[in-house]
């Protein structure tokens, strides 16, 4: 969606500092954070999930940290899916009179759910409308739900590269809409026709991109 939650391309936001090769989390809380979002049963939609982030005011988006964004999509959702109440997560702890239900995760299943690969490939309804070695441009949309078209593209004219295949499509799928399946393409775009001529030439950005994100050019 447009709004701070699209920050790819953006001046003034300082430099990104890569951080050492060890643990992932700055403290035991992320990881819990981190786990509860995996065996939560409201993980069966990423894209549902991305957009939930993009719903956090822009203030207090800017204000949070990675996983503070985790943790505040995380109770949204089970809040509004009717997993938990409100005084359950003020408290910290279940009511003891809810009913339990069946973990979607158990225990014993953590390993091999987390180093089976997932798949978001699908059969489409229609054969690929462009090839590698095509010029493409991107839409200029601009839509108020979740999409994976970054800002700083639309508009701008790439060349497809790789033809990955169909994946589910996550405009429709975040929203409930179904999987959509549609054509993914990566698109090598000059950093020249991104930024301007004071960019450097031999730079590029290559990016993945759904069908209805293209036309051609």
């Amino acid at each position: 969606m447009n709004g701070v939650h699209d920050m790819g391309g953006m001046h003034g936001l300082g430099p990104v500092i890569p951080e050492p090769e060890g643990s992932p989390f700055h403290g035991a809380w992320e990881g819990r954070v981190h786990a509860m979002t995996i065996a939560s049963p409201t993980r069966t939609n990423i894209d549902a999930g991305r957009h939930q982030r993009e719903l956090i005011p822009g203030a207090d988006y800017l204000r949070m940290t990675y996983y503070e964004k985790w943790l505040t999509s995380l109770e949204t959702l089970l809040l509004g899916h009717g997993y938990v109440k409100a005084g359950e997560l003020a408290a910290g702890r279940a009511d003891p009179g809810a009913p339990r239900g069946t973990p979607l995760l158990l225990a014993e299943a953590v390993t091999t759910a987390m180093t089976r690969p997932g798949s978001y490939v699908r059969e489409a309804a229609a054969p690929p409308v462009f090839q590698p070695g095509d010029r493409v441009r991107a839409l200029n949309l601009n839509p108020t739900g979740h999409t994976r078209l970054p800002r700083y593209v639309r508009g701008r004219v790439g060349v497809v590269e790789l033809h990955h295949g169909a994946h589910v499509l996550p405009d429709s799928h975040a929203h409930g809409k179904g999987e959509d399946p549609r054509h993914l393409y990566n698109v090598r775009f000059d950093a020249r026709e991104l930024w301007g001529p004071d960019a450097l030439a031999n730079d590029s950005v290559r990016l993945d991109l759904w069908e209805p994100y293209l036309e051609r050019a």
